[in-house]
């Protein structure tokens, strides 16, 4: 997955491409769609959801241009594999699901994994952001809004990073 999918296109971040080498994407995803877990396209994983796929993954992990030392907010944690991979390249992430029963298997599976220790699960509105914490010195959202909500620019340190994409279901553009 990581030289034929995300190298070949352009994926340049060492941290980035290692973690991604790192994280067992099967974990991640239905059993029944195990076999499909490498390969480069969303895949369902209940509730009307889908985990990203894997370019998509690392593409917007290199936009934050992760060193090691941030708190990262991610908005929209799914299966919880995008928290899993910004976790092993900042020094602790916030993540925030809507979903109880994607926030349960979210938690059983990092927790299992042992990533409990380095990320914050969240059950709640990610639409909101999650100010308690805030200000963070990146934020992911992973789900498309219609523009980019102001509560994660005023919960962004200045000069840190958001990366979400914006636009409608059908068409959608990545925004730094």
């Amino acid at each position: 997955m990581v030289e034929e999918q995300l190298r070949r296109r352009g994926i340049r971040d060492e941290r980035v491409l290692g973690a991604m080498s790192m994280v067992p994407r099967h974990e991640y995803v239905p059993p029944e769609h195990g076999e499909e877990a490498y390969e480069d396209h969303a895949i369902p994983i209940g509730e009307g959801q889908t985990i990203s796929q894997p370019y998509i993954v690392a593409a917007m992990t290199e936009a934050l241009e992760l060193k090691g030392t941030e708190r990262v907010l991610e908005v929209g944690t799914g299966s919880g594999y995008q928290a899993a991979v910004l976790a092993l390249l900042a020094a602790h992430v916030y993540t925030i699901e809507r979903d109880v029963e994607l926030f349960r298997l979210a938690q059983e599976r990092l927790t299992r994994l042992g990533l409990a220790s380095s990320i914050t699960l969240l059950l709640g509105d990610g639409s909101l952001g999650y100010p308690p914490e805030a200000p963070y010195d990146a934020i992911l959202v992973t789900a498309a809004a219609p523009e980019v909500p102001p509560c994660c620019l005023e919960q962004l340190l200045e000069g840190g990073r958001l990366v979400i994409p914006v636009g409608s279901r059908a068409l959608q553009d990545l925004v730094l």
